[in-house]
Order: C-alpha cells, then structure tokens, then sequence
C-alpha cells in the first residue's frame, strides 16, 4: 500500500533507513547530508528502531566503524558530503576491495577550493574508481526507491559490493517534493533479514578480513572485484523488476525520454534531468526532435547498453557536473566516447561542463545546447568539443 506524503530528499531516505532498520549506523555530520543520521538518531531514541549508532570524531572513522560493523556481520550504513567522502577515501578502497556490502548514502556537494557548499558531482565522481556502485537520483521520489534497492543490490551473492546511493545536494536534499511511500511490512519483506555466510563473529567459521595479499594475489583479488561489478547490473535490473511489483515504479540502468525517433540527444545525471526533460518537450513544440537521457547507474557503467540506445541519432550533448581536469572533458564525457567508439557508433558527441558549485542550469540553458547541436549539424560545421556553459567572462 502507498502512502502519500511530502519529504525533502533527506528525510526521505532518513525514513527508508527507519523502515529497513539496519544494524549500524556511525556517521559525523557534514552539510549537506547532516539531516540524515540527525534524522536517523531521533528514530533511534524514540524507540522506533534498534540500529546502533556511532558518533565518530571523523568521517574516516565512520566508514572504518561501518567496515568493521560489516565484518562482524552487521548490516551497516552511513552517510556523507563533499570533504566528509575525500577523508575516506582509504576506507572506501577497503570497503569494495573486502567485499562489504554496506551502504553510503551520499549527498552530493562540491570539493574545495575555492570553498563552497553548494551541488555539483565532484564528490561521487572522484570515488568513480574505488569499486562501489553508484546510484544516482534525479528527484526525492528516486532516492527513497533507490535506497531501499541498494541492499537486495548490495548483499546479492553474484555482487557483494558496496553501494553509494547519491543525490544532489539542496536541490533534492533540502527541496520538499509529493512522495509516494510503501509500508513498512512491505520494506521489509523486500529487503530482508542480512545473513551473512561469512563473517568474523562466528567461532564455527573463522575467517580473515583484509590480510596481507603477496603480488601472487593481488591480480586476482581485483579481477575478482571487477567480475562482481560485472554481475552487478543483471542484480540491479532484476531487483528493479521485483521493486517495481510493490511499488509500481519501474527503473533501469537508465531512463530515456522522448528517444524513440530522437535526432539530437542530452546525456546527463541527478536533478538536472528534469529541466532537461522540459526542454525537450518544449522543444518537440517547436518542431525539434530532441531526446534525454538519464543516466541512473554510473557503476557499473552501461556502456554497451547506452551505446545501443544513442546509436540513431545525429549528435549527442553529454553532461558533466564536474571537472576530470584532464584538459579533455569530463568523466562522464569520456566513458560515453569511450563507449561509442569501442561499439562502433559513429556519432557526434560534444561534451558540457555545467552547475560547478551549484550554479544555475536553466531551460534556457538546455535549448541553446540543442539549438547549437542543430546549427552544427545542419550547417555541417565543427563544434568545440569541450565546453562549459554559463561560465563568466
């Protein structure tokens, strides 16, 4: 049964945690995903959940409670932003590397300097590479769904990784939307009772947890890592499939609009995807055939998936809300020519650097992208490549 209610994008995956009840929470605040163990301690102390929760001096400490919570055989999770993800980085290498399946629920803002506390994905982004999964949200709704799919992902037998589930800072954080809920017995039906079949506090089974590993080993380790991730999206779809049975929400690896005969095309991550939707609609007014597409799973990168579904258009705009300063594009920009070009799609791709720092990306902002994409195309003439948009001169 849904319930309907209105939530920012905190408090809504603050009452996806109450509902999965998880066993250990520790966490230190940061801005802007404060609200979220804040949120989660009141559930604690009026007895409406028995997780334990941690305060920790740092956020490196409270993913190395997490890890340790995890190895003891505890469903554990925390939360965190921007510098709070960077101080755990170490830790976020050992999470994924052990096998941990916890869960982060990661509230996207900006890395210093300069200093700044607004959205953009320069945090998630730089831990592309650590071995978690990542899972994106374009609005309050999707970061509620997507939180209470990350453990069926996370704990899966053929995955056992660790799980990001990410949404941007403020303006899905703090922005109260409608909501649907499901009910608690229907949340915990789905997501389960965690049984580890390894774990260190079984006297029965001893086991090892982050040994020395001699160069013979450490190949097949991170082969081993890569193979799960491998796994990881037939389990994303195929928990998406059995969420979509109790909730009526359907997700995939991503979601394309308005694609079916789409000429031109805007790739993009998290909120930006509905003002790049209304424009697209807009712009079908007018007569332009412009499609979206959003990507939901960043890791595991669909990148034969994606490369099928931008295969018939003229050109492509790809969307970074971070900077690789690689001097060639953003991260997202390079995964999907990368993708393009080993599957054989020959089309035209221009990359966007956009929204540092929580500046402003506008229906306005999304029609020129297009309008400059036709132009160029109808005019058969070079377009810049790598590009920012709205940057001051």
């Amino acid at each position: 049964m849904s319930i309907k209610d209105r939530m920012s994008g905190n408090e809504a995956v603050s009452y996806a945690i109450r509902q999965i009840n998880p066993d250990v929470m520790p966490a230190f605040p940061i801005t802007p995903s404060t609200e979220i163990p804040q949120m989660v301690s009141s559930y604690i102390a009026n007895g409406e959940i028995d997780t334990e929760f941690i305060p920790v001096e740092s956020e490196h400490s409270a993913m190395s409670a997490a890890i340790g919570a995890e190895a003891a055989g505890a469903r554990s999770l925390t939360a965190t932003s921007s510098a709070g993800l960077a101080l755990m980085w170490e830790e976020l290498l050992l999470a994924a590397s052990n096998r941990m399946p916890l869960v982060l629920a990661l509230v996207n803002r900006t890395l210093s300097g300069p200093i700044n506390i607004n959205c953009d994905h320069t945090d998630g982004m730089g831990a592309r590479d650590t071995g978690w999964i990542q899972i994106y949200a374009e609005n309050n709704q999707e970061a509620y769904d997507n939180f209470i799919q990350a453990y069926p992902i996370a704990e899966h037998a053929d995955v056992h990784l660790p799980v990001m589930i990410c949404q941007d800072g403020f303006i899905t954080s703090h922005a109260v939307e409608n909501i649907e809920l499901l009910d608690d017995e229907t949340v915990k039906q789905f997501v389960g009772e965690y049984h580890p079949q390894q774990y260190l506090l079984n006297p029965g089974n001893p086991v090892a947890v982050g040994p020395y590993s001699a160069s013979a080993y450490v190949m097949e380790a991170r082969k081993n890592q890569e193979t799960a991730m491998e796994h990881a999206k037939a389990v994303i779809l195929k928990v998406a499939q059995e969420f979509a049975k109790i909730a009526g929400r359907s997700y995939g690896l991503f979601e394309e609009y308005r694609t079916e005969d789409a000429e031109y095309l805007m790739l993009l991550i998290g909120s930006a995807a509905g003002t790049a939707k209304q424009a697209a609609d807009d712009l079908r007014g007018r007569g332009v055939k412009a499609g979206v597409i959003k990507l939901r799973v960043f890791r595991p990168f669909p990148a034969k998936e994606l490369a099928e579904a931008m295969k018939n258009c003229k050109m492509a705009a790809i969307m970074d809300r971070c900077e690789s300063y690689n001097g060639n594009g953003g991260p997202l920009g390079c995964e999907v020519d990368a993708a393009l070009f080993r599957n054989k799609i020959g089309i035209e791709t221009v990359n966007y650097i956009y929204g540092l720092g929580g500046r402003d990306f506008t229906v306005e902002d999304v029609y020129a992208v297009f309008q400059e994409m036709e132009d160029a195309v109808k005019n058969q003439t070079a377009m810049e490549p790598f590009q920012y948009i709205g940057l001051r001169k």
